[in-house]
């Protein structure tokens, strides 16, 4: 008797295609979100409530419960799909750099271009204390976390091809910098700084950072 695998019974079962249950609950779930979106952004996190948003999304309260916990999980989601588009962004940009330092600013102004043009949601995550609400931080979500992983790949590559020294700390570094990004926040979303404001801080900030890890 011949023996089949398992992954072959996988390849050769077709692909069941999605119930109409199963594609109406999607449906609900992308229009709480892009209601949620919409509120969060006009009214910000506190003055948005879930019924408001089921009420902008055209459903029941309960339709929204019945896809998120509550709203700041709501809030979390939305959260991380930007995060998510936006180290999409951050890695084109650091294509792009010539030398660590040039690419490790364009990261950087990626970051606050990408937020100057949702700066009422922006404002919204970064007033909310997840801490408080006793959810997770939104340094410790997993797209938070790509961030800091990309500054240490930057670092790294450049020590391999000898822009840094061999004993450029780069775990610490990286941390270092992302503190250093999210430090400017405050600045691009609610003091009105400019693009070229933030660019020439990020600049030096960036400059003082990697000072003492250059080769000589």
């Amino acid at each position: 008797m011949k023996h089949i695998s398992p992954n072959q019974v996988a390849a050769d079962t077709p692909a069941r295609a999605p119930t109409r249950r199963a594609l109406a609950k999607q449906q609900t779930r992308l229009k709480v979100l892009a209601a949620a979106r919409r509120l969060f952004s006009e009214q910000g996190y506190e003055g948005a409530t879930i019924r408001d948003i089921a009420a902008a999304a055209g459903m029941s309260t309960g339709a929204v419960f019945a896809n998120f916990t509550d709203k700041s999980d709501l809030f979390r989601e939305i959260m991380v799909d930007d995060m998510e588009a936006l180290n999409a962004a951050m890695r084109d940009a650091a294509v792009r750099g010539r030398g660590v330092e040039d690419a490790l600013l364009k990261v950087f102004m990626a970051g606050y271009t990408f937020y100057k043009s949702r700066l009422q949601l922006a404002r919204a995550a970064f007033s909310v204390s997840w801490d408080k609400d006793g959810g997770p931080s939104l340094r410790g979500l997993p797209a938070s976390l790509a961030l800091e992983d990309l500054f240490t790949e930057l670092l790294s590559d450049a020590v391999t091809r000898g822009e840094l020294s061999q004993e450029a700390e780069v775990k610490l570094r990286s941390r270092m910098l992302f503190d250093t990004y999210l430090s400017n926040f405050p600045q691009a979303i609610f003091d009105g700084w400019s693009l070229d404001a933030l660019q020439a801080r990020a600049r030096d900030q960036i400059r003082i950072l990697l000072a003492g890890a250059r080769r000589g």
